[in-house]
């Protein structure tokens, strides 16, 4: 049975709430395009770890992440506080988000075993501390309005916040790496990622103090049941696997650009436009495909709003098979670099229209299942948004890893690479991003909810509700009594409390070790060695 305190497309959200929703996504997506784009070259090229064993890293920690989603929306749902029982998870883990990502991106003075084990463990905690504030903010959605196109809004702010936090992330990092310490020595990275932390950290504060949580919903089923209800939707299987089709696609190609651009372009290579001439780098050619991810961003809701979600999903990954095929005939030419930018710029709109249609489509998902089974999930589902997100991720950052050896690709400083490796590094960049796409269409052409089912879905809720007519004052006044509220910790479950206090334990303990061990600050592209 659920319970709700609201009419039915009445609750409101002002601008303020939108901008405050749109920062919790760019500090999450600031962190999550660095450890995507830079992260696999940090390990194999700065940290000194080999290919195949950043493959296994990439693949073992991030399949823990994506394990851990469902875990961490059962224990929101079942969060009550006085501020909500997503909303609090943004105060909890802001803190622990930013210390993570330092630790992660710091290189200890110590031994190829020890660096092995360092790198398991820093990336294990930095994406268990993600899973615990990014799944409650993405489910967030689900109880800061009820309206479906109100919700297609938010998302649409949230991904224009995103994409630029990742444009500032990308376009600034190589810099500020070379500023602070020097772009091939671990000092310049980690330094870089202290500044990106505690930018994110005020994002994440920020974030909190401007949103509310309006919809409070309780479930009076059990943990089964939930479980139940989400193993048998089907249009949350078909969305888990377009999302997944999604992150793919995009984590292929931003992993492979660093070595793209260091091997195949060149350190060196520069775009003309006249008298004017200015770098052409990895970092300029993903942060213009950021600024282009906001473009398409604003196109999202009233292109859906005249096709509908589904029918622009399958538009814009049928133009991404076309464009992502074209990347591959571009010469490595001065005319051909702008070619290359002209498609990440193309590419980068169509992938930008997609993003926020997921996160809606995830909340269509949650009414769907709340109209059949009256369960109160939103996190479970939302948290498979996450889980998604990571899957791709994982099997994209592993893919990139396994096919570079497979092609012979050199990690060494300074290696010229073979032709074949150069054809691998325009494969990843062209062919297999086009069939990711093309899986993706076959994936979404069975997704029943569409425009109009969602009409009538929303019409059933209404009347289930009790919420047909009247006003939100009249609703509110009819409404059951407020959950009792109680502060953050006695208000979390206990196994989230105890979830709190291991992870607590862990960023002490890895303070202390980096205290103790030191930082390496030898070790850089010219003269890094590979572990083991």
């Amino acid at each position: 049975m659920i319970k709700r305190k609201t009419l039915m497309g009445t609750i409101k959200t002002s601008l303020r709430e939108k901008i405050g929703y749109g920062f919790g996504d760019m500090a999450s997506s600031t962190f999550w395009k660095i450890f995507s784009y830079y992260l696999p070259f940090f390990y194999s090229n700065i940290f000194g770890l080999r290919l195949d064993q950043v493959a296994v890293l990439l693949m073992v920690t991030r399949i823990w992440d994506a394990v851990s989603d469902p875990m961490m929306g059962i224990m929101a749902d079942r969060t009550r506080t006085r501020w909500g029982k997503y909303r609090p998870y943004l105060l909890l883990m802001a803190v622990p988000f930013a210390l993570s990502g330092i630790f992660l991106f710091t290189t200890p003075d110590a031994g190829a075993t020890v660096k092995l084990v360092w790198a398991y463990v820093t990336y294990i905690l930095m994406m268990t501390v993600y899973t615990g504030i990014n799944v409650p903010y993405g489910a967030m959605l689900g109880v800061i309005t009820d309206d479906s196109d109100t919700k297609t809004v938010l998302s649409s702010y949230r991904m224009f916040f995103a994409y630029a936090g990742s444009f500032i992330a990308l376009f600034s990092w190589e810099p500020l790496c070379n500023l602070l310490g020097g772009y091939g020595t671990t000092l310049g990275w980690r330094n870089s990622m202290v500044v990106v932390a505690l930018a994110c950290l005020v994002l994440f504060l920020l974030c909190f103090r401007m949103t509310r949580e309006k919809l409070h919903t309780v479930s009076t089923v059990s943990v089964g049941s939930d479980l139940k209800s989400l193993l048998r939707n089907a249009p949350w299987w078909i969305l888990i696997g377009a999302a997944l089709c999604s992150n793919l696609f995009n984590t292929v190609r931003g992993s492979t650009a660093a070595y793209f651009f260091n091997d195949v372009i060149g350190a060196d290579a520069r775009l003309s436009l006249g008298s004017l001439s200015f770098l052409f780098y990895a970092g300029l050619f993903l942060s213009i495909g950021e600024v282009c991810n906001m473009i398409g961003v604003a196109l999202a809701v009233p292109i859906a709003g005249k096709l509908g979600k589904k029918t622009t999903y399958i538009s814009s990954f049928a133009a991404l098979i076309v464009l992502s095929i074209l990347f591959f005939y571009i010469p490595v030419t001065q005319s051909g670099y702008w070619w290359m930018l002209i498609l990440q710029i193309i590419i980068s709109i169509f992938t930008g229209i997609i993003s926020p249609l997921v996160w809606s489509m995830y909340a269509d998902v949650s009414d769907f299942a709340e109209n059949r089974d009256g369960t109160a999930s939103t996190g479970l589902i939302f948290s498979s948004a996450s889980m998604a997100q990571k899957f791709g991720g994982a099997f994209g950052g592993a893919a990139v890893m396994w096919i570079l050896a497979a092609f012979g690709y050199n990690t060494e400083a300074g290696a010229v690479q073979t032709e074949t490796a150069i054809q691998g590094l325009k494969i990843l960049m062209s062919w297999i991003p086009a069939a990711v796409s093309a899986l993706a269409i076959v994936v979404v052409f069975f997704y029943p909810l569409t425009k109009k089912r969602m009409e009538s879905i929303q019409e059933e809720l209404a009347v289930k509700r009790g919420l047909v007519g009247g006003t939100e004052t009249e609703a509110a006044a009819e409404a059951e009594p407020a959950v009792p509220e109680k502060r953050l910790w006695k208000g979390m479950p206990k196994a989230m409390r105890i979830v709190a206090a291991v992870l607590a334990a862990i960023i002490v303990a890895e303070a202390v070790a980096t205290v103790a061990l030191g930082t390496d600050k030898t070790a850089n592209v010219a003269d890094v060695e590979a572990v083991g």
